[in-house]
């Protein structure tokens, strides 16, 4: 073990593995000087509340109550392109104040719709893709290799996973296509099919093969696991022991959902009982899924669907509401229900913010933080999800260390297109790529050099 690597790999009868995180005491010098660049797009389904979200738009509002006067106090965006100090947080943005300076809102991005699919399928499918109208042949979709796996390509190869597709979707009544469930694309035509269930997709992380349904896998690997331990440093014990608690908690996690889903399946609901799972408690554990994945070198790219586009079926956000609700039928109804769909814009935010705070906790071998070396990108591919429109998207982007400059509000000229940002991403990825898709240049004001 003394010579192992930064992703080391336990293993215990059956065939279960666990990947660890870095240990100073067990890496090897080259490890040690080398950290591993990732990139992170979490998606963000319908838009946003534009008046809630973007600076300067709140004074559409009509005041009601607290909320609505706060957003009114907040003044007009500038319309010319400007960079500047990220100023005062909107309502939906404020659960960033405690990344302000490591962040960066981006305005004016904007992509142009192909006619002939639907609104929402194409802002999904083609999220990250960005192809030119009527350039892909053979299909109605706008739709090319997507980024994700145009660097996957580049700094995946040593990997396990050259990528992971994440979903927050626990429907299963397949009320849409493919296409709305899924921003992740080998090429046209094929799909990277996202992973919506916890379980598989613990197994598919930690064990080479299914062993029996809901085996508890660490406890095969705490043999391996505490012979390792007493060749650890102090420091490294600690970290040692935090990661395998993290482990414990995820399975924690799961258990409680698979008995909440054998109870609530006994329960005569129209719709499939796994809509009703607290809406909170699964992303969260899909993410912690996911930081463990980056955490540990299993993969340096990942997309996260927070959930699906248009689809009716109601969730159960805990804390919110006192019944499911659709996030799609809320959205067309804006003018009524704008203060639930505040809600639900803020509730997405705080459910990046978590994922922001559990990959700053992680400190790598350089002593930076697991999200200092993660571009890690909220966005949505639509501006507003009650007009359906395709500009001015909502666009945050954290992380990345020295490689960006952070804390700015970047107002690109109208028509910039999103797939500037990405070039731009590609690029601070170590892609030599001259051109994405339709993109017309770089973002410079993002990179620190």
């Amino acid at each position: 073990m003394k010579s192992t690597s930064r992703r080391t790999f336990l293993r215990g009868v059956g065939g279960a593995a666990l990947a660890l995180p870095w240990l100073e005491s067990i890496a090897t010098a080259a490890s040690a000087k080398t950290v591993a660049r990732r990139m992170v797009h979490f998606y963000v389904p319908i838009g946003v509340v534009r008046r809630g979200f973007f600076p300067g738009e709140a004074d559409q509002i009509i005041p009601k109550g607290n909320l609505g006067n706060v957003m009114k106090s907040l003044g007009k965006q500038d319309p010319l392109f400007s960079v500047k100090t990220l100023g005062e947080l909107t309502p939906t943005m404020q659960p960033l104040n405690g990344f302000k300076d490591r962040i960066n809102l981006i305005t004016g991005m904007d992509r142009t719709f192909q006619q002939g699919t639907d609104v929402h399928a194409q802002c999904a499918s083609c999220y990250l893709s960005s192809a030119r109208p009527y350039t892909i042949k053979g299909t109605a979709w706008p739709l090319d290799r997507t980024l994700d796996h145009l660097v996957a390509d580049h700094v995946g190869t040593k990997t396990p996973f050259a990528s992971l597709e994440f979903s927050c979707n626990s429907h299963r009544d397949n009320k849409e296509s493919i296409y709305f469930d899924n921003i992740s694309w080998y090429g046209t035509g094929h799909l990277a099919p996202s992973i919506r269930d916890p379980r598989k997709m613990y197994h598919r992380l930690f064990s080479t093969r299914e062993i029996e349904r809901y085996r508890d896998i660490t406890d095969l690997v705490l043999e391996d696991a505490n012979s390792l331990k007493k060749d650890l440093g102090y420091t490294d014990r600690q970290k040692f022991d935090e990661y395998f608690d993290s482990i414990r908690t995820i399975e924690t996690q799961m258990d409680r959902l698979e008995k909440m889903k054998a109870e609530l399946a006994k329960v005569a609901f129209d719709e499939p009982p796994e809509a009703y799972l607290p809406r909170g408690e699964y992303i969260r554990l899909m993410g912690d899924l996911m930081v463990v994945a980056l955490q540990t070198g299993l993969t340096n790219v990942s997309t996260f669907m927070v959930g699906p586009e248009r689809w009716d079926t109601p969730y159960r956000f805990e804390g919110l509401f006192d019944e499911p609700r659709s996030h799609h039928q809320m959205s067309h109804n804006q003018t009524k229900m704008i203060d639930d769909l505040l809600k639900v814009d803020r509730f997405h935010m705080e459910q990046y913010v978590y994922l922001l705070q559990k990959m700053d906790a992680v400190e790598e071998s350089d002593g930076t933080s697991l999200l200092d070396n993660t571009l890690f990108t909220y966005g949505s591919g639509l501006g507003d999800g009650s007009t359906h429109q395709y500009n001015d998207l909502p666009i945050i982007v954290a992380g990345g260390g020295d490689r960006v400059r952070s804390g700015q509000h970047i107002n690109m000229p109208e028509g910039t297109p999103l797939a500037n940002l990405w070039l731009t991403q590609a690029r601070m990825m170590g892609l030599p790529m001259e051109r994405f898709a339709d993109s017309t240049g770089t973002i410079d004001q993002l990179s620190a050099g």
